[in-house]
């Protein structure tokens, strides 16, 4: 029988896989969004030097330029990284589609990010050492590839939310793939957001000036920047919700709102304040203060945002064709991809999975706890952590510590193998693996040693085997 094209499945114990990428993704984010906001400060700051003859700007220019070249393109360039280890190890297919979908576009994306970052150390080192026109050119080229760098990746995460209509399963295209539906609302709720970001984190620089002239001066000209920015992303965000998928709202509306909502209003409203009275006050602009709203609106604000735009396009991880779990969801003629959910559904997980241990292939009552802790981790620990009490929608909690076998396996065989819940992949299993992942969950709800349980077990095995 053929395998299907599957991979070892990764799994971080506690926090769960989501978590892993979750965490190194924002701390990117934030870095990253700082620097291609910050370009086009520095274009615009660096025109007004320009054109008013005010060399002293340039100062500024060059603080914050080496604030960068610490702080968004050393993190950024050991995160961007670290987010592609974390998911080629946690989704592979997923990976592996979007590269087949957006070879080309992530080759582009290189050239802009080759020239973004000569750019930058550019545009900070050659300060006073080539004449103010040229250098102006510099900056501006720097900050058109860094947008430029930001556009191509907007289209490749809208796709992961979904292609937006059917033409892209039909014909494979990247062009169906790239230009999606709420690619043009992500690309500037993206762009408002960097530009507030971008003034927050200036500010922070600002503060450090002992020149009171020229922090006045570079306040006035960041605080309206960042509120515009702010108001334009909040805009684009509305404009955003409505070019979702209905399993994206579903899960918007059910899980993420009642969580996030107060926290993403309070950041908005605390910045649009901070921002005016940085504009009305720059005097009393103090370093212990833009650190601590820099800190708030990372926290409160980017991590929500990060979370609930990863969320909400689940049960898929890419396209709408890829469940989170890798299994793919549906027939993509114009790529050559058939679905696999009934395949699975007719020969099971342990027959077609290649890295399932021939040893557990078939189920007995010595390896069924292990056998239905592997499937749990197959079919679920990429969006779901194991443990009970843990952070990232941990299932134990997810079924209120239920120790019923019979009632975990109903809602599997009921709402998860039919597909009735939007934000759900389409679990459909052989009962006898169903039964084991019900055996599994239902031991772990119990309050058992799982992992010494399947020690024992594994030893009794062994002794039966040797006699």
């Amino acid at each position: 029988m053929d395998m299907l094209g599957m991979y070892p499945t990764f799994y971080v114990p506690g926090i769960g896989t989501a978590w892993v990428m979750g965490i190194i993704g924002v701390i990117h984010v934030v870095a990253s969004h700082t620097s291609v906001g910050a370009s086009f400060l520095f274009a615009l700051l660096e025109t007004k030097a320009y054109r008013e003859d005010k060399p002293q700007l340039m100062d500024f220019i060059k603080k914050y330029g080496m604030f960068l070249l610490v702080f968004s393109y050393i993190i950024g360039s050991i995160t961007g990284p670290g987010i592609w280890y974390a998911i080629t190890v946690a989704s592979p297919r997923g990976v592996g589609g979007l590269i087949h979908n957006f070879v080309w576009v992530w080759a582009a994306e290189w050239v802009y990010f080759t020239v973004e970052v000569i750019g930058v150390y550019a545009l900070v080192y050659l300060i006073g050492k080539v004449d103010a026109k040229t250098h102006l050119k510099l900056t501006w080229s720097f900050a058109l590839a860094s947008w430029a760098t930001m556009l191509l990746i907007v289209g490749i995460l809208s796709f992961m939310m979904w292609p937006g209509n059917e033409a892209w399963y039909q014909t494979g295209s990247t062009n169906d793939a790239f230009y999606n539906l709420n690619f043009f609302a992500h690309l500037g709720t993206r762009t408002g957001s960097m530009v507030a970001m971008a003034a927050v984190v200036g500010l922070m620089v600002a503060s450090r000036l002992k020149d009171m002239a020229l922090r006045r001066s570079v306040v006035k000209f960041l605080a309206p920047i960042g509120l515009v920015g702010g108001l334009f992303a909040v805009m684009m965000f509305l404009y955003y919700l409505q070019t979702l998928p209905n399993n994206a709202v579903v899960m918007l509306n059910t899980h993420l709102l009642p969580v996030y909502a107060r926290g993403m209003v309070a950041v908005f409203v605390t910045a649009t304040l901070y921002l005016v009275f940085a504009w009305w006050k720059p005097h009393r602009l103090y370093t212990s203060l833009t650190v601590a709203m820099f800190a708030f609106i990372s926290i409160v604000g980017v991590w929500p945002e990060e979370r609930m735009r990863e969320s909400m396009r689940k049960p898929y991880v890419a396209g709408q064709y890829i469940y989170g779990n890798q299994v793919i969801a549906r027939d993509v003629p114009g790529k050559g991809i058939v679905g696999e959910v009934d395949k699975i559904a007719e020969h099971g997980l342990l027959k077609l999975h290649p890295f399932v241990p021939d040893r557990l292939r078939v189920i007995n009552d010595s390896n069924r706890l292990e056998v239905g802790r592997l499937l749990t981790k197959v079919a679920c620990a990429n969006c779901h952590s194991l443990e009970p009490g843990t952070p990232l929608r941990n299932i134990p909690d997810k079924f209120h510590g239920a120790t019923d076998e019979d009632l975990i396996a109903a809602f599997m065989q009921g709402p998860l193998k039919h597909g009735t819940q939007p934000y759900m992949p389409r679990i459909d299993l052989p009962d006898e693996e169903v039964r084991a992942i019900a055996h599994f969950l239902a031991t772990v709800n119990s309050g058992k040693d799982v992992d010494h349980l399947i020690a024992e077990q594994q030893k009794l095995a062994t002794k039966v085997a040797a006699k």
